[in-house]
């Protein structure tokens, strides 16, 4: 009797609980959790997945500031020095805008000439999925690299112009220029280019075109009915 009792009250139990027995079995399930956020962010934090990209990054324009200072121990001669230092500024120029740029930060910049004979500057940002993008570590050592080697640059112009070293003015001169030329134009394709600056400009003069010409509207319609108002 007793154990008849028990097992009438069970299903009073769960009713009462308002749960149906199935939903007791659903409950117990496997949950499959979703990590490819975590993944993905590892991926980002991973060590440096272009090593090369990334040594040559830094190899020529590191490599034409320590030669630019310390030329004087090796050579004697000026127009050795001058042509070493101008053939590192140049790889690394070249190399900058069209591999290191491309690879590190899914950044590109270039000029092309259209068929009637005029220049366009072209600022492009790759849209890339996160798993084949840069690591932080590669975009950091990019950025650096790209700042700090045209501040030295324009330190040594100040450098030689104070010391009136001008045989070196003209060196110093293009390396400001190539390098200069290489954070401009990373810079305008991280901020989204010119395409993206002008489209901003113009919705800001379309929408103040639009104020200006409900602003008209409205009075012209409040001026109108006034006049029908006196009459």
């Amino acid at each position: 009797a007793a154990g008849a009792a028990g097992g009438a009250r069970l299903p009073r139990a769960l009713r009462a609980d308002g749960l149906p027995p199935q939903a007791l079995v659903d409950d117990t399930e496997d949950v499959s959790l979703d990590f490819g956020s975590e993944e993905e962010l590892a991926l980002r934090k991973a060590r440096i997945r272009h090593p090369l990209a990334t040594f040559f990054h830094l190899f020529f324009r590191v490599s034409a500031i320590v030669t630019y200072l310390f030329c004087d121990w090796f050579s004697n001669s000026f127009v050795a020095c001058f042509v070493t230092i101008l053939l590192l500024l140049s790889f690394d120029f070249w190399s900058v805008k069209n591999v290191t740029g491309r690879l590190l930060v899914g950044l590109r910049w270039w000029n092309q000439i259209d068929e009637d004979g005029k220049s366009h500057w072209v600022f492009e940002a790759k849209r890339v999925p996160t798993i084949a993008a840069s690591t932080e570590a590669e975009a950091r050592i990019f950025w650096l690299g790209l700042i700090i080697c045209p501040v030295i640059w324009t330190m040594f112009f100040f450098s030689t112009l104070f010391s009136l070293k001008l045989k070196w003015l003209a060196l110093v001169i293009a390396g400001i220029s190539l390098q200069t030329a290489n954070l401009y134009g990373y810079v305008h394709c991280k901020l989204g280019g010119q395409k993206s600056i002008s489209r901003v400009t113009s919705g800001l003069f379309g929408t103040a075109d639009v104020k200006r010409q409900s602003r008209r509207i409205s009075e012209d319609g409040t001026g109108e009915h006034g006049k029908t108002g006196t009459r």
